[in-house]
């Protein structure tokens, strides 16, 4: 009860919940009241007869928790410091000076503009809606997959448009042409501190930094283009799309469709890890789709024997071989031996970049693993 009940403060979605019923279930069971039980070594369920003696103890504890407390790998740590160094930094670089100083140095402006000239020369050519049909109805256009395909080319069409006009209106505004708006200060200002501006950010998607988000925005974009020009790729890169979750539900509908009498309510997602690397796989899958890119977080992959093991100590994230995600007409549930997966666009992890799980093989209790935190990351 006290797993289910629980709502609001941090727990905001079903795994959080799945997380307290876990802690519930290893903690509060009848070994409590043996007298050799304890939470961690040292953390142990204090027997004392006044107030004073239980403060006493409360203050005996460590100030600082090592991860493992909790269920955690030591490398949460690791995580924990990096993101408070982040958040640190971050503010250092917000009350930094916006106008540009009287120094013999590059100017802002002249940075940024040298900045602008180079995405633009890099950035790719605009889609022409002609040859983009024309290759779709070849293709079949009525097919979820080319339906979704077409969507995520319209998407990234706009946030081509918008970066080429907005990189090409700042150079302006640089040069002293046009009057400097609010939108390209925004850009102005972030583009020399390295992070998205606002105006690309809202049709676009988060990035760490702004050389990360290009270098991002340049192989989505190859990723379409080499499906909607060159045919179907064998290999997804899943990371690469605006709505993943639409990715799996055309998935789901093509299977659908290949299978007289099956129902798209019935029809739920399995998977299955193989082997390989993207490069060894030469064949798309008899059905379903071949996913790759994808990042576990809070454990390890054995390749060899195809099962989640414990982190390598200092390594924070191991890439997934390719995963097969098929379509099976069954509603039934699965196995309880298999960890319960979750896949999350970005490290922070809200229902907002919550993708689907995904069933992995463990020998340890999933129990282990819902205490590790463990997690499929689109991106790192």
């Amino acid at each position: 009860m006290i797993g289910e009940v629980q709502y609001g403060g941090r727990v905001t979605d079903d795994f959080d919940k799945r997380l307290l019923n876990c802690f519930a279930r290893v903690w509060f069971s009848e070994k409590m009241f043996e007298p050799s039980f304890c939470f961690y070594t040292g953390y142990k369920i204090p027997l004392c007869k006044t107030l004073d003696q239980y403060f006493e103890y409360i203050q005996s504890l460590p100030s600082l928790d090592n991860p493992e407390v909790f269920g955690l790998h030591p490398n949460a740590d690791i995580t924990y410091q990096s993101n408070t160094a982040s958040a640190v930094l971050e503010t250092i670089t917000n009350i930094q000076p916006k106008e540009s100083g009287g120094g013999m140095g590059e100017t802002r402006e002249a940075i940024v503009y040298r900045l602008s000239e180079d995405m633009l020369s890099k950035l790719p050519p605009d889609y022409i809606p002609h040859e983009v049909k024309a290759r779709l109805i070849k293709m079949g256009h009525l097919n979820s997959m080319n339906i979704f395909l077409r969507q995520e080319i319209d998407r990234m069409q706009k946030v081509i448009s918008i970066l080429r006009s907005s990189l090409s209106d700042l150079k302006l505004a640089i040069e002293g042409t046009i009057i400097m708006s609010e939108n390209l200060r925004d850009a102005l200002d972030n583009m020399y501190d390295a992070r998205i501006p606002q105006i690309w950010k809202r049709v676009s998607w988060d990035s760490s930094t702004l050389g990360f988000w290009f270098t991002e925005l340049l192989e989505r974009n190859a990723q379409f283009s080499t499906w909607i020009f060159e045919g179907r790729p064998n290999v997804f890169w899943m990371t690469g799309f605006f709505n993943p979750q639409g990715f799996l539900t055309a998935m789901r509908q093509e299977v659908t469709r290949a299978h007289k009498g099956w129902a798209l309510d019935t029809v739920t997602i399995h998977n299955e890890v193989l082997r390989q690397t993207k490069e060894e796989i030469t064949l798309p899958p008899a059905e379903g789709v071949y996913i790759y890119g994808l990042y576990m977080d809070g454990a390890a992959w054995d390749r060899r024997n195809g099962k989640l093991t414990e982190s390598t100590p200092k390594v924070l994230f191991t890439q997934l071989p390719v995963l097969h995600i098929f379509a099976i007409n069954s509603t039934a549930p699965k196995d309880p031996k298999l960890y319960v997966c979750p896949i999350y666009k970005k490290p922070r992890r809200t229902d907002l970049t919550f993708i689907t799980v995904v069933y992995l093989r463990t020998v340890l209790s999933p129990d282990h693993w819902i205490l590790r935190g463990v997690a499929l990351l689109c991106d790192i």
